[in-house]
């Protein structure tokens, strides 16, 4: 099981907002793509920079590197880009992929 993990920093002008839209928007999105068998939305409680915002972690779990790789391909620019059009200079991320052992 791969675990595609996504590490959101997001400035606390727009964290609520943020927030609503993930959960009611793009989380559905990213599962409506049918690569993913579960997810996690966690927040950061060990921060060294608050003043940057609010850090979110989010966990999707898939079957194989070769799920991942479809979805990176056909779903991910899409979504990628509507998440960067909506919250410009508001946000950080970075991605992380895990496995399960």
């Amino acid at each position: 099981m791969i675990v595609y993990s996504v590490t959101v920093t997001i400035d606390e002008s727009v964290e609520a907002d943020w927030l609503k839209w993930m959960k009611e928007e793009h989380i559905p999105d990213v599962l409506s793509t049918g690569i993913f068998t579960e997810h996690r939305m966690l927040k950061v409680i060990t921060s060294a920079n608050k003043e940057d915002g609010q850090s979110y972690n989010i966990q999707y779990d898939c079957p194989s590197m070769a799920d991942l790789h479809k979805y990176q391909v056909q779903f991910a620019p899409k979504l990628q880009q509507a998440h960067t059009e909506r919250y410009k200079d508001k946000f950080a991320a970075f991605r992380t992929l895990l496995e399960k052992v």
